[in-house]
């Protein structure tokens, strides 16, 4: 059973985060040679969620929820004095990757041919392939020009919820249409993660793009094919 997002949980995450990026920011502030770069991953929670809206990495965020509050004032405590060390931050979509992660909790159903859009299937997915965030983090850390946000999600045409369940359908082999209503995502998940899952954040990825970073999976296909092999 996931574990409901209450207050006290909520706290709890909110301070590991926080408490854990300023103790690093005090240290890196106070070395005689701090690094070169800090490279800070957060999410694309922090853009409002929006079925008409498209945000790059200059777009407003603010906070709309919990997740949205949470980003924000980690981006915030990670945020150093001076410029002795090159900062950037990259806003993660949903990673695919094997062996864990969203894709995990996915399988199952799908694989018993209970798959299927969540909710209304019309809410945005940014997604992005592990291998890509990874290579995005490296490129980050390498390449002396990059500097500020960069969205770590997949330079592909933006996929809806519904996009996205057909596509992992097609790549197991299986049927993808039994959708998963709103009101039981709440009563599972709770209301704060639950918003996560029925709402979505158009995101595109220019200053990622802009940048030089080559991604290698840039289509959802391929990229759910080389997850579930």
């Amino acid at each position: 059973m996931p574990k409901i997002w209450n207050e006290t949980f909520q706290k709890e995450v909110l301070s590991s985060r926080l408490e854990t990026t300023q103790i690093l920011a005090r240290a890196i502030n106070k070395a005689p040679q701090p690094p070169q770069a800090w490279v800070l991953v957060t999410g694309v929670a922090y853009y409002q969620p929006s079925l008409t809206a498209e945000y790059d990495e200059d777009s407003p965020g603010g906070d709309f929820d919990f997740f949205s509050n949470l980003v924000t004032k980690w981006e915030a405590a990670a945020r150093l004095p001076g410029e002795s060390t090159r900062q950037v931050v990259v806003r993660s979509g949903v990673v695919l990757g094997r062996g864990g992660g969203a894709i995990h909790h996915m399988l199952l159903p799908f694989r018993l041919g209970l798959g299927g859009p969540i909710g209304s299937g019309h809410q945005f997915f940014p997604w992005i392939h592990i291998q890509d965030l990874a290579g995005i983090l490296v490129h980050a850390l390498e390449a002396s020009h990059v500097q500020g946000v960069l969205n770590g999600v997949a330079p592909a045409p933006t996929t809806t919820n519904a996009e996205f369940a057909k596509a992992l359908g097609a790549a197991l082999g299986c049927p993808a249409f039994i959708p998963l209503p709103g009101m039981v995502v709440q009563a599972v998940f709770g209301r704060e993660r639950a918003i996560m899952l029925l709402e979505g954040q158009k995101v595109v990825p220019r200053k990622t793009l802009a940048s030089g970073y080559r991604y290698s999976f840039p289509e959802l296909g391929a990229a759910l094919k080389e997850v579930v092999a």
